[in-house]
């Protein structure tokens, strides 16, 4: 799948979810005044941003250790949007997301509500298509990651001003998206693993 910076951003921001995030911000800044909450949040997409570059540098590195081919990165990529996408439309009752008493450091919200899983291998499989453009998705993920902070900065604020039931709609909506995206994906990947057989 040959991707361009503006559907690379898209991509990523569908990955990132900020808006899916907001609940799990919210909840666990909670307890803190607004400059200290303003602080993590900066301090989480800084940690998540370094983590994100570095597999996106050293992906294919990773990969070539490892004797992992693109085809196999990109179908496995479209089996974790795939299943990512269906938990962001049909999410686990019960509320499994964990609070931890005291600041959120890395865990969870630098990892893995930022830079989870998807998001590592979304990076990696740009690259592995297209590496002479990584610059290009640098850029992207910069403006991508730019986003998420400028929304979760808000995230009191919109989850109060748009309520609880339009976030869910719209994480609902990204997550069709990507299960479009996430098929898209293992389609190309089977139709290149068949063409090398």
């Amino acid at each position: 799948m040959t991707h361009t910076f503006v559907s690379a951003l898209v991509l990523l921001m569908l990955i990132l979810d900020p808006l899916g995030n907001i609940p799990l911000f919210a909840s666990s800044l909670r307890p803190m005044d607004a400059a200290r909450r303003w602080r993590v949040i900066v301090r989480e997409h800084a940690i998540a941003f370094v983590i994100l570059l570095g597999f996106l540098f050293s992906g294919e590195t990773f990969l070539s250790a490892l004797g992992l081919s693109s085809v196999s990165l990109q179908l496995a990529g479209g089996v974790v949007l795939f299943l990512i996408a269906i938990r962001m439309i049909f999410p686990p009752t019960g509320g499994s997301e964990e609070v931890l008493a005291g600041e959120p450091f890395i865990v969870p919200l630098a990892v893995p509500a930022i830079a989870g899983p998807s998001s590592m291998a979304t990076v990696m499989l740009l690259v592995s298509q297209q590496p002479v453009r990584i610059l290009e998705w640098a850029g992207a993920l910069t403006v991508a990651m730019m986003v998420s902070l400028l929304l979760l900065l808000g995230a009191n604020r919109i989850q109060h001003l748009l309520g609880d039931r339009f976030v869910l709609a719209m994480e609902k909506l990204m997550g069709l998206i990507l299960v479009a995206v996430g098929i898209e994906m293992l389609v190309r990947g089977y139709r290149t693993l068949l063409a090398s057989l």
